[in-house]
């Protein structure tokens, strides 16, 4: 998924200096962003007052949405570097095109993951023939240094490891939880995983006290630790945690994302992830000029451009504002 924002911001994440070492209660409220013609997304990393969970570095909370009597999701090709997209849905289907020639339909609760590396691109919009809701997440994990060049390829795994206690259901979509490992590959170390909770339950899940963690609210009304967290909303629950207390009042979803703390400074631009201003403005020019990143085929309608690069120089921000 593309980030559509016609004027982005240049931002330095990463770096373990900011994370914070105990448990904490951060709640971050999202920014409404324009998603090509017919949807708004909720945007909660990068946040005002948080820009990375783990190597997590971009979440994306759309729906659910009424789409019976539209086109849907429609991102038109648009390029990445430097990290792996992660595509997951409650509600709806999304063809997935690659200028590798990777074609899938990732439907609900299905892994669509794909691995940028040196360079790609693709287009993900609603089938012709699609339900009549759209309701999901669009992820980025940043890649560590060792692996940013890596080759691209894209997965789609239907079928995914689950977690059950009393009241609760947990899907692991990326690392582990709990002794059960995605098939998803990662290039280090995180968690990714879908809680269902049953109306009046109560579940306390493990942890690892050396990730860092957030949870995004899907759906329902839960309490995450104590917290309520509205739809829509995330709280950022710092490390050093082994265990998670979760109620539900009704029926609710959460995204659980965690992961040890990104040691790198990353560089974050419009669809790119890279270490220096220079190597944004390098992939920005390529993709303009049709270089590097290969065609999409098969949709109907032209790419994306580039924004126009910030004038102002960089700045080191940190992991916080």
């Amino acid at each position: 998924m593309s980030n559509l924002e016609t004027e982005p911001q240049a931002r330095v994440c990463g770096g373990r200096e900011d994370v914070s070492a105990r448990p904490v209660h951060e709640l971050l409220t999202p920014k409404l962003v324009p998603l090509g013609t017919s949807t708004v997304v909720r945007r909660l990393l990068p946040n005002l007052g948080r820009r990375m969970v783990g190597a997590w570095c971009f979440v994306d909370h759309y729906g659910p949405d009424d789409i019976e009597r539209s086109p849907g999701m429609q991102v038109a090709p648009h390029p990445h570097t430097g990290l792996q997209t992660v595509s997951w849905l409650h509600d709806g289907e999304v063809t997935h095109r690659d200028s590798l020639g990777s074609l899938a339909t990732v439907r609900p609760r299905e892994l669509g993951l794909m691995t940028a590396g040196r360079a790609i691109a693709h287009a993900e919009q609603s089938p012709l023939e699609h339900g009549p809701k759209l309701h999901g997440a669009q992820l980025w994990v940043a890649l560590p240094g060792a692996d940013r060049h890596t080759e691209p390829h894209f997965e789609h795994h239907p079928e995914l490891p689950e977690v059950t206690a009393p009241g609760l259901h947990a899907t692991v979509i990326m690392g582990e939880l709990d002794g059960a490992r995605s098939p998803g590959r990662a290039y280090s170390p995180l968690v990714g995983a879908d809680l269902t909770l049953a109306a009046g339950s109560s579940a306390r899940l493990p942890l690892d006290p050396d990730f860092e963690y957030a949870v995004l609210s899907m759906s329902g009304d839960a309490e995450v630790d104590g917290v309520p967290v509205e739809r829509g909303s995330m709280l950022y629950l710092g490390c050093g945690r082994r265990e998670l207390p979760l109620r539900a009042g009704v029926d609710s979803s959460l995204l659980l994302l965690g992961g040890e703390p990104f040691e790198e400074k990353i560089v974050m631009w419009w669809n790119f992830v890279a270490r220096t201003g220079e190597e944004i403005g390098q992939a920005r020019e390529e993709w303009m000029n049709g270089d590097r990143f290969g065609t999409v085929h098969g949709y109907d309608g032209p790419s994306i451009p580039a924004p126009t690069l910030p004038t102002a120089p960089l700045k080191a921000r940190g992991r916080t504002r």
